[in-house]
């Protein structure tokens, strides 16, 4: 079932975003989720649309406007179906979304790219890393 998320839900939110965050982005210092964790959080509390079944949450997509601010599945729920539903939730609201990927996450780039969405460019971020700037827009 999809919803919007309650106050209730931020620990479960926050528990899914530092997993998912720790274990696709392994070259990512972990200091760097934990500092960032509270920030996070405030952002969560605004409200996310989250998939949950049988009374737990499994996965959840952040939207600010046309941007995915982030989408993350349970690692143990992951090929589901979950990520795909939350995208085509958001697709139905909007003419074009975007959002940034790290090159290295490659799973999500493959993802990405199966639902749609295509590379319009690239920069390397605080970490040296390589994001990409990808794009879906309705046909």
């Amino acid at each position: 079932m999809l919803r919007p998320s309650k106050k209730e839900d931020l620990d479960a939110l926050l528990e899914i975003w530092a997993e998912g965050n720790l274990s696709a982005h392994f070259f990512i210092p972990p200091s760097y989720w934990k500092e960032n964790a509270a920030d996070v959080r405030r952002a969560l509390a605004e409200g996310v649309l989250v998939y949950e079944d049988d009374g737990e949450i499994k996965g959840f997509i952040g939207l600010r406007g046309d941007f995915v601010a982030g989408l993350f599945v349970r690692r143990e729920c992951r090929s589901e179906g979950i990520g795909t539903a939350l995208l085509n939730a958001a697709k139905k609201e909007r003419d074009l979304l975007e959002l940034s990927v790290y090159a290295k996450n490659e799973r999500a780039v493959m993802f990405y790219e199966q639902n749609g969405f295509s590379k319009v460019s690239q920069h390397v971020e605080e970490h040296g890393e390589t994001e990409f700037l990808m794009r879906w827009k309705k046909s």
